[in-house]
């Protein structure tokens, strides 16, 4: 890993398992979840996608999965290899790898990590740490991804990352709090860290499934 990528990270690191295949009845019931590094209570996802699956479109599955609001840059990185939107502009000391042009079976082949990072606002440096727990060869991808288990609800955005997620939580929770009143209206109004819409994050994962779906060709009427 580079020193850029020791630079941005964070202690903050929600831990999602992807399977990369389908076959939903292939799923072993017995897979424990991983949690969310350092932060209490945990922050999970797991998800199926294909292996195929381009890295700007694992970043917008992501950012549903979890409820994040598609609001930053990203980058997706294996070793000292970087994707992301490239950006000739960016001040960050590195050009990455365009993400519209790479898949995760790109990162598996290339670097043969098993266990890639998702970085997510360079502010706040959200990172993602995302294991590749089991893939399938010869299984189609239809209705992929999907949500299979989700636990604990996304931080707000523009909390200030981990520290400042852990002082929001503080605040809020405390009544006496001197920072009481301004976090509650500042967030999500009666903002709870355990409580979270599963329907909702499903549907919005499930959507993707369906704007991505292959579109049949219309045949020709002679």
């Amino acid at each position: 890993m580079d020193d850029h990528s020791d630079d941005i990270r964070r202690p903050l690191s929600p831990r999602i398992e992807v399977y990369a295949g389908s076959g939903r009845k292939q799923w072993p019931d017995d897979l424990k979840a991983q949690t969310l590094k350092d932060v209490k209570p945990e922050v999970m996802r797991r998800l199926v996608v294909p292996l195929t699956l381009r890295l700007d479109r694992l970043h917008l599955t992501l950012q549903e999965a979890f409820g994040w609001t598609n609001s930053h840059l990203f980058e997706f990185f294996a070793g000292e290899a970087h994707w992301g939107i490239p950006d000739p502009d960016n001040d960050y000391g590195h050009q990455p790898m365009d993400a519209r042009k790479a898949r995760l079976c790109d990162i598996v082949r290339e670097t043969g990590a098993k266990t890639i990072h998702y970085l997510y606002d360079f502010g706040d440096s959200w990172d993602h740490v995302i294991k590749l727990e089991k893939w399938f060869d010869n299984t189609t991808t239809e209705g992929m991804p999907f949500l299979l288990e989700a636990a604990g609800r996304c931080p707000p955005e523009e909390v200030g990352g981990a520290p400042g997620y852990a002082e929001y939580l503080d605040a809020i929770s405390d009544p006496a709090h001197p920072e009481h009143e301004n976090m509650r209206r500042c967030g999500p109004e009666r903002f709870d860290p355990n409580v979270i819409d599963r329907k909702a994050l499903e549907a919005a994962v499930n959507a993707l499934s369906d704007t991505w779906k292959p579109r049949r060709r219309a045949t020709r009427t002679k």
